[in-house]
């Protein structure tokens, strides 16, 4: 078992743990990741490594609370233990020769792409982020982006902070303007990542996905997370735990990853309704 050091809600539905693993803290790499069970009987998720501190031993997770499984994570506490926390599992993120980059995060999403932004501003990089939100209140992360880039750019779906629109909309006149990329890195909604890898397919700019699919052990030997991607002119399957969560965007099929993700959202739907009401019942 592990402990949780600190616990913070980020906002009304994202909270982030400090969790005591300081094999994990010593290891893990942007772009890793773990795979925890909130109690004896719960289930697997995988969540990205969002920070670490080798010194203090700790893990930093961020997490929305959208399932049976994360609203059991929420009501644990400061003090409290978690059952398992496995890790660092996944490829690291690529970054070796890269030296101008464009970072969009979405949602949730900005919390994996955080650690990749601070890993290339330490390395000397210059970085440019995009972080989308569909309204101020679920805005996360603003000042540590800030702090890690060059340049940053905030947009909300509804206008209600920053600037109105997707985040699209800033890198296509990133791209139409001239402005040099060695590589964009996209993370968050499977939708956002399409788009924002057909924006940047007319200006040859590589993009890289962080591929979030349906994971169980985290090893490769489900297959759960499977996904097809298109290499020398073939369709492959390819795991993301063991070969991702990093790909190359284009080579993507995000149409069957979609479908994939939706298999089992009558399941969830009841699994997070039945916990909710048992916390309701026990609060009551």
């Amino acid at each position: 078992m592990v402990r949780i050091v600190k616990k913070n809600e980020l906002n009304a539905t994202v909270s982030e743990l400090y969790v005591e693993a300081p094999l994990v803290a010593k290891k893990a790499k942007p772009g890793q990741f773990i795979i925890l069970r909130v109690d004896e009987e719960g289930e697997r998720i995988p969540l990205t490594v969002a920070g670490t501190d080798p010194e203090a031993g700790t893990v930093r997770i961020i997490f929305q609370t959208v399932g049976a499984t994360t609203v059991r994570l929420n009501q644990k506490q400061s003090g409290e233990c978690l059952q398992d926390f496995v890790g660092p599992l996944g490829k690291a993120t690529e970054m070796e020769g890269l030296k101008d980059v464009l970072i969009i995060g979405g949602g949730v999403g900005s919390a994996i792409a955080l650690p990749v932004a601070k890993a290339f501003h330490e390395r000397g990089a210059r970085v440019t982020s995009i972080i989308g939100f569909r309204s101020k209140d679920l805005v996360i992360l603003e000042d540590e982006f800030r702090a890690c880039s060059d340049r940053l750019i905030v947009m909300t779906d509804d206008g209600s902070y920053a600037r109105q629109g997707n985040v699209t909309v800033p890198e296509k006149e990133l791209l139409e303007a001239g402005t040099h990329f060695d590589r964009i890195f996209t993370i968050g909604p499977l939708v956002m990542m399409k788009y924002v890898t057909e924006t940047a397919r007319p200006f040859g700019v590589p993009v890289t996905a962080s591929m979030n699919p349906i994971m169980i052990d985290g090893t490769g030997m489900c297959g759960c997370c499977r996904l097809t991607v298109t290499e020398d002119g073939k369709k492959v399957t390819r795991f993301a735990c063991v070969d991702g969560p990093d790909f190359d965007a284009y080579t993507v099929d995000f149409d069957e990853m979609t479908s994939r993700n939706r298999m089992y959202q009558d399941f969830e739907r009841h699994a997070y309704e039945e916990t909710c009401n048992l916390f309701r019942k026990a609060e009551a």
